[in-house]
């Protein structure tokens, strides 16, 4: 499917490695020019070198907690592409786990500013683009656990939960000026975020890292009608969809690929 989009332009956070890094590799085979922005330059850079195989594609280091830094990036990438027109965003942490008393304030402050300001800053910094050629379109990473939360998650359930208010606040704020916002919720996904949460379960129950990942799934995820992690490319094919121009009667939706995971039929 030609998905219209060839000589955009995307910005994706979190592009260097998981989700964003597979997203980036579908939006290369249509023609989109990319940039990667990140944390860690190793790996923004590694992936950039590869998809620029394919299409033109810039890495760009920012710290999504620090609005300076983001609008430098925003900057760069200005400067370099000119106007930007899809916005993916797939940065975020894990955050603090553990039972709700003993959960600091600082562990709730690390999650809020990663996992729902980093995405309050990307939004400000490149929606006013897309404002300015009245098409755009913008794709937040959610999880299922904004709508089926786990006690041992509270700050990223509740950060993901505001992930979800945001973009349909921003599809209301912003469709008519053609910019289309949506969200794409996974469940229980391999990527380097639920490979460290399976490390950790590794260690902490003396088993191996496939052992955990058998026992996560049966005593954590019993909802996963599919009995198994997800793929990034799983992820990555929605994502794509919704950068399209085959999508242009989806407006604040929620996409959930989470293998059955959410147990009923809400959001």
């Amino acid at each position: 499917m030609d998905f219209g989009i060839k000589d955009k332009v995307a910005v994706i956070t979190g592009g260097g490695s998981g989700i964003g890094k597979a997203t980036a590799d579908l939006l290369a085979s249509e023609g989109v020019k990319l940039a990667l922005v990140g944390r860690t330059r190793s790996k923004l850079e590694a992936a950039a070198q590869e998809l620029s195989k394919q299409t033109e594609t810039i890495p760009v280091v920012a710290d999504m907690t620090k609005m300076v830094e983001v609008e430098a990036a925003k900057q760069k990438i200005i400067d370099h592409y000119g106007s930007v027109d899809i916005l993916v965003n797939c940065a975020g942490i894990t955050g603090a786990t553990g039972d709700f008393l003993g959960l600091t304030e600082e562990d709730w402050y690390e999650t809020l500013e990663i996992n729902f300001m980093g995405v309050v800053r990307v939004c400000k910094a490149f929606i006013p683009s897309m404002q300015q050629k009245c098409w755009g379109r913008v794709i937040l990473l959610g999880s299922e656990d904004a709508v089926n939360p786990y006690i041992d998650d509270m700050p990223y359930c509740a950060m993901k939960a505001g992930v979800l208010n945001l973009a349909k606040n921003l599809s209301k704020a912003y469709t008519k000026d053609g910019v289309l916002v949506n969200t794409v919720s996974p469940a229980y996904v391999e990527s380097p975020m639920t490979n460290a949460m399976m490390e950790k379960r590794s260690e902490e129950r003396g088993i191996s890292f496939e052992k955990a990942v058998e026992t996560f799934l049966e005593e954590e995820r019993p909802h996963i009608e599919l009995s198994r992690r997800g793929k990034v490319e799983e992820v990555a094919a929605v994502i794509a969809f919704l950068c399209s121009q085959q999508s242009s009667y989806v407006v604040g939706s929620n996409y959930r690929v989470d293998g059955g995971s959410v147990a009923t039929v809400g959001t």
